[in-house]
C-alpha cells in the first residue's frame, strides 16, 4: 500500500542530483525557494559538483578522508594517485552490473557513495542544511542513463541512500516536471508546455497541460522521453577531434621495420579526466612512453605524456568547456589550452562543433520527437517550450526546437536553478503524489 503523502510540513527541500552538478533548494509555504550556497575553495556557489574523493596515505589506509563537490576537486588535484576520485557516479544508478567498488580497502555500493556524497553536501551547507526538513522532493530523469537501465533499482538506490539522512517522506519526481512547476509560476493562462532539460549525462523532455481552476493549480502529464547523452558528449566530441590528435591519435610508430597506429585505446580515458590518472597508473603508461622513442611524432607523445604525469586533465576539460560556452554565443572562437610546457591554440568554428555533436543532435532530436508522439500532439499544439540546463544554450540545441515551434514560444533561462526550486516548492501542493512517486511505488 503507498502511503499518503501529506503536505502540511512548514519547510520542504528540493534536491536536484545530476551527473555533473547537484543543486538544492528549500522553500517554505507561500514564499520564494531559497538555493543552498556553499563556500568553496574558489569561491561561493550554489552548483555543488558530484564528485568524491578517498585519501589515505599509502600506510595508513585506515586514515581515510572523504570529501565531496568542490573539496573533492581539490583534493584531487593535490594528490590525484594517493586519491580515488568518482564523479558523475549518478550516471550507474541504474546499472545492475554495478553492484560495488572497493575503494582503500572498504566496499561501496552505489547507495553507499551517494550516501556519502550527501552527508559530505549537508556538512558544507552549514546551518541551512543542518536541521533538515522531514519531507525531501528528489529529482530523477526520465530516462536514466546506461545501455540497459533499470529505474527501479535506482530508485531503490536513490531510497537507501536519502533515508540515512533521515527523512520521513521522499518523493521523486522527473527533472524536467520540476523544471516545469518553476516555470509555470510565470504562466498567465492555461497553457500546454514542452520542457527540455539538457544535464551532463542525459536530456529530458516532459509534456505537461497546466490549469487554474477556482485558484488552483493543476497539471496533467502528458508524454515523456529521455535519452543518454548531453553535456557531457559534446566535451568529448571537442577532446576527441581537437585535443587528441595533438596528443598522438592518428599518428603513427615504428617498430621492427613496420609503421603501425598508435593504439586509440590510450585515448578513450579522455571521454572523463578523472579517468586520467587511472591511465597513468596502468599497465599502458609503460606502452606509452616507450611510444615517445618509436613515434613519428614524438613530440605528440610528449605532450601525452605530460598530460598524464602532471595531471593537466582538469585544467583541459576547462578549457574545453570555456570553449563550448564561447561556441554558444559566438561564430567562432579560440581554444587555449595552456599548462605546464604544452601550449594548445586552434580557431573553432561553430559549424565544426556542430559537426562534431550531430551523432548526438540526432538523439536528442529523436527523443523530442517521441515525447511529442506519447502527448499525441503536433508542435502547434504546444503553447510554450521551456529549455533549462547548460546545453540549452548550445545553438544546434536550439535549433531542434526552432525547427519545431514558433520563436516566441520558446525560452529559456535559470539553468542551474530552475529544478532544484521548482521540486521544493512542488513540495507544498495539496495533491503531492500527483507529481510524483515514491520508491516502489
Amino acid at each position: 500500500m503507498t502511503p499518503v503523502i501529506s503536505s502540511d510540513t512548514a519547510l520542504t527541500l528540493g534536491v536536484d542530483f545530476g551527473t555533473t552538478n547537484t543543486v538544492i533548494a528549500l522553500a517554505a509555504p507561500g514564499q520564494a525557494a531559497d538555493l543552498v550556497r556553499f563556500s568553496a575553495p574558489l569561491g561561493e556557489t550554489f552548483a555543488f559538483r558530484s564528485a568524491l574523493s578517498f585519501h589515505a596515505p599509502p600506510d595508513q589506509p585506515a586514515e581515510r578522508t572523504v570529501e565531496a563537490g568542490p573539496w573533492a576537486i581539490e583534493a584531487y588535484a593535490e594528490d590525484p594517485l594517493e586519491t580515488r576520485f568518482i564523479q558523475s557516479f549518478k550516471s550507474f544508478a541504474a546499472s545492475a552490473n554495478f553492484t560495488e567498488t572497493q575503494i582503500l580497502g572498504r566496499r561501496y555500493g552505489f547507495e553507499d557513495l551517494l550516501a556519502a556524497f550527501l552527508f559530505k553536501l549537508r556538512e558544507h551547507g552549514g546551518e541551512a542544511l543542518a536541521d533538515l526538513p522531514r519531507r525531501a522532493v528528489v529529482g530523477r530523469p526520465v530516462t536514466f542513463a546506461g545501455a540497459a537501465p533499470d529505474e527501479a533499482l535506482a530508485l531503490a538506490r536513490y531510497e537507501t541512500a536519502f533515508a540515512r539522512l533521515g527523512f520521513s517522506e521522499i518523493l521523486y519526481v522527473y527533472e524536467p516536471v520540476g523544471a516545469a512547476f518553476f516555470f509555470a509560476r510565470q504562466l498567465t493562462q492555461d497553457a500546454t508546455v514542452l520542457v527540455g532539460d539538457f544535464g551532463g549525462g542525459t536530456s529530458d523532455f516532459s509534456i505537461i497541460r497546466f490549469t487554474r481552476k477556482d485558484g488552483a493549480f493543476r497539471a496533467q502529464p502528458l508524454g515523456r522521453a529521455g535519452v543518454g547523452v548531453a553535456g557531457d558528449a559534446f566535451d568529448y566530441r571537442i577532446i576527441d577531434h581537437l585535443v587528441s590528435p595533438a596528443l598522438g591519435k592518428g599518428s603513427s610508430y615504428r617498430t621492427f621495420g613496420k609503421t603501425l597506429p598508435i593504439p586509440n585505446r590510450y585515448y578513450s580515458a579522455f571521454a572523463r579526466w578523472d579517468q586520467l590518472a587511472l591511465l597513468r597508473a596502468s599497465r599502458d603508461m609503460r606502452d606509452i612512453r616507450k611510444l615517445a622513442r618509436e613515434a613519428v611524432e614524438p613530440e605528440k607523445i610528449a605532450r601525452l605524456i605530460e598530460v598524464l604525469d602532471d595531471n593537466h586533465g582538469y585544467r583541459l576539460y576547462r578549457a574545453v568547456s570555456t570553449l563550448k560556452e564561447t561556441l554558444s554565443a559566438q561564430e567562432e572562437a579560440t581554444f587555449t589550452f595552456e599548462a605546464g610546457d604544452i601550449a594548445l591554440s586552434a580557431p573553432v568554428s561553430r559549424g565544426a562543433f556542430e559537426a562534431w555533436i550531430a551523432p548526438e543532435l540526432v538523439q536528442i532530436e529523436a527523443a523530442v520527437d517521441r515525447a511529442l508522439d506519447e502527448a499525441e500532439l503536433s508542435p502547434d499544439q504546444i503553447d510554450r517550450v521551456f529549455l533549462t540546463g547548460g546545453s540549452s544554450l548550445v545553438p544546434a540545441v536550439r535549433a531542434i526546437f526552432a525547427r519545431r515551434f514558433a520563436p516566441e514560444r520558446i525560452e529559456t533561462g535559470s539553468e542551474l536553478e530552475s529544478i532544484a526550486s521548482g521540486l521544493a516548492l512542488m513540495g507544498h501542493e495539496p495533491d503531492l503524489a500527483h507529481w510524483g512517486r515514491r520508491a516502489g511505488a
